[in-house]
């Protein structure tokens, strides 16, 4: 075991304190970190989404002018429309929070389900189009190594994350930064090698447009150009991820959100904006093994050179490889945002309570290894196929789109009264509902049959769990809520002066929780069981350190309060009996461990003592409720029992 833990925090390093307040501060992200943490899925999916929409176009590629300004202006009006949800949700859970609190639990539910999908395909699709950029550089014989490559790098992006986010931001920053200044001078380079047919570009397209017209009717260019639109959809995927991290930010949090949402339009825009126009000035046609991008690169340094020596074949693979490295980054992304949804998810009861657990390094742990443990199922099923990977993907992205955009225009039609710019807001909202919901719906119709349907059954399938889970805790919750109605009153006026303490004498040592009725129910049966045998009674409360706890906003110091308050009944109720008590109380990620701790310093001083502890007993005991529940009292049993001390758990039947 010794081994183990070292070996854990030479992997993961060494653990946080959680109460510093200077920790939050080291691992907060700056607007520019934010940007490359929570920004680089956007920017990725210039690698694959503007070679979606291209293709879609057939043989009318003169059409890609009309989408590459398109493309730009619907980044920045997501953007823009997003930078409300910031404002109105700075503590971060984005399109969840936004369904939740706007449009009703259910949508929330729908919504947070999307978006557990969306960011495991997140990572599964970047990191299968960061593979198949490498993979272009290499013969075709080696392309049946691709999912292995795929899932190995999956494996390495867990580890890191588990290791921390912004350590993770870190390393890979020089990534990121190589693929924004490469892409710069290649995008703008490419450009201006054809800056001669820019004057007569816009004049060719619309004669061009107007012959295609004539010949094929206006209702078929506009059909082409909304499907080539839609399926250019995974362009806009990533904005989102700014609003449903803000919390991660660093103050003043909306602010730094509003400058990072920024950063990510500006970039995505102007590089999938650019990389189409590239794609129509250099007449890019598919080749096998290779993508898009690779093939308009390559031709755009096909002329570069330096002292004779031709600059094209080096530069190529090290331009493929920063922009399989973005992709690598940007499935990062999945990491930040997946396991964020799920801690809000938790909070309100649709997912185990475990995944709004922290670890030691201040990080959701389970969250992390669900997210990348999903995402390689996911790549062995489709092998790691991109073409395949972007329709799974792009659904659910614009249907958390469309019930975020649709939540906004719901809250400034009931602001109308209130605030003096609701139309431009409502407007603004509006549009981007138009466009999210009008992809999402093209999508829908064009790509069910061609495997949107999977996305649709897998999205489903979260929503029954997680209506199975809240049914449980909801039923668990109205049982406690009976248990703890019994001691609401207050315990009695403690008796004059106060009993003392005689650590030497016979001690009972109280694990207790949240649920006040089950310490009480604990400590009663403690009593009936061993009449007039215990003479201290000492509570033992660890307040747990989870997501929502340590998002900042003094959450804090509530829950110190609330485990003082608890604390402070348990002794009271004592006094009013004439009982001489005490309580210790302590605060960290890993309930069990400070428990265990508190467990060996409260031993010292009171030798002669049983630790006792209370457990759910339920009357259909089955995996589910032994998932939904953690096992704290069996794991500190065991602990203590180990090192010599005795520990009794009482059962409590719901």
């Amino acid at each position: 075991m010794a081994l183990l833990r070292k070996l854990t925090r030479v992997l993961l390093g060494a653990p946080r304190d959680p109460l510093n307040p200077k920790t939050r501060e080291h691992i907060a992200l700056i607007a520019v970190l934010g940007w490359v943490g929570l920004g680089a899925d956007g920017l990725s999916s210039s690698c694959y989404g503007p070679e979606e929409a291209y293709r879609a176009l057939g043989g009318h590629q003169h059409l890609a002018l009309y989408l590459a300004i398109a493309t730009a202006l619907t980044v920045f009006i997501i953007a823009a429309a997003y930078n409300q949800v910031i404002e109105l949700f700075p503590s971060g859970g984005g399109g969840y929070k936004v369904a939740t609190r706007l449009l009703g639990a259910h949508a929330g539910l729908v919504s947070g389900a999307a978006l557990i999908v969306d960011y495991v395909l997140t990572i599964a699709i970047s990191v299968a189009g960061g593979v198949d950029a490498i993979f272009s550089l290499l013969p075709l014989s080696a392309q049946a190594h691709r999912p292995l490559a795929a899932m190995l790098l999956i494996l390495l992006l867990i580890l890191l994350n588990l290791r921390g986010m912004k350590e993770s931001i870190r390393f890979l920053l020089p990534i990121f930064l190589g693929f924004v200044v490469t892409h710069v001078v290649l995008i703008g380079g490419g450009i201006l090698a054809h800056a001669s047919r820019l004057p007569s570009l816009i004049p060719d397209t619309l004669g061009e447009t107007r012959q295609l017209g004539g010949q094929m009717g206006w209702t078929f260019v506009a059909s082409l150009l909304l499907f080539a639109y839609s399926q250019g959809g995974g362009t806009y995927t990533g904005l989102e991820a700014v609003s449903n991290n803000v919390n991660t930010l660093a103050e003043p949090r909306v602010k730094t959100g509003k400058w990072t949402m920024f950063y990510i339009a500006s970039s995505l825009a102007l590089t999938a904006g650019g990389i189409l126009l590239l794609y129509l000035l250099w007449r890019v046609a598919y080749t096998p093994g290779e993508t898009l991008n690779a093939t308009v690169f390559k031709a755009v340094m096909e002329n570069w050179r330096l002292g004779g020596v031709a600059l094209g074949p080096v530069l190529l693979p090290v331009v493929m490889l920063f922009e399989a490295g973005l992709l690598l980054v940007a499935a990062n992304t999945g990491f930040l945002g997946g396991p964020a949804v799920l801690a809000n998810m938790a909070a309100d009861q649709w997912v185990p309570h475990q995944f709004s657990y922290l670890s030691s390094r201040l990080v959701t742990k389970y969250g992390v290894v669900l997210m990348g443990l999903a995402a390689l199922v996911i790549l062995w099923l489709t092998r790691g196929r991109v073409a395949v990977l972007v329709v799974l993907y792009s659904i659910n992205v614009f249907l958390t789109f469309s019930l975020s955009l649709l939540g906004l225009c719901v809250y400034w039609w009931r602001q109308r009264r209130r605030r003096a710019n609701w139309l431009a807001r409502l407007l603004l909202s509006w549009v981007g509902f138009v466009v999210a919901g009008g992809i999402l719906l093209v999508l829908l119709r064009e790509k069910f049959a061609a495997g949107a349907w999977e996305t649709v059954v897998a999205t489903v399938a979260v929503i029954v769990v997680c209506l199975l889970i809240r049914k449980h805790y909801a039923e668990t919750e109205t049982q406690l809520r009976k248990i703890d109605g019994l001691y609401t009153l207050k315990p009695g006026s403690p008796p004059t002066p106060l009993p003392d303490i005689d650590p030497t004498r016979p001690t009972a040592i109280f694990m207790v929780g949240r649920n006040r009725g089950a310490g009480m129910h604990t400590l009663l049966w403690v009593q009936r069981l061993f009449p007039d045998h215990f003479k201290n009674f000492v509570f033992l409360r660890v307040g747990e350190v989870d997501s929502q706890s340590y998002g900042g906003d003094g959450a804090l110091d509530t829950l110190r309060q609330e485990v003082d308050e608890g604390l402070d009944y348990y002794t009271a109720f004592c006094h009013s009996h004439g009982l001489a008590a005490a309580a210790y109380r302590a605060f960290g990620t890993d309930t069990a461990a400070e428990l265990t701790r508190l467990a060996e310093q409260v031993r010292e001083t009171f030798p002669n003592c049983v630790f006792f502890a209370s457990t759910l007993i339920f009357a259909h005991d089955n995996w589910l409720t032994r998932t939904l529940h953690n096992q704290t009292a069996a794991t500190l049993q065991r602990r203590l029992h180990l090192m010599g001390a005795q520990m009794v758990i009482l059962p409590m039947k719901l």
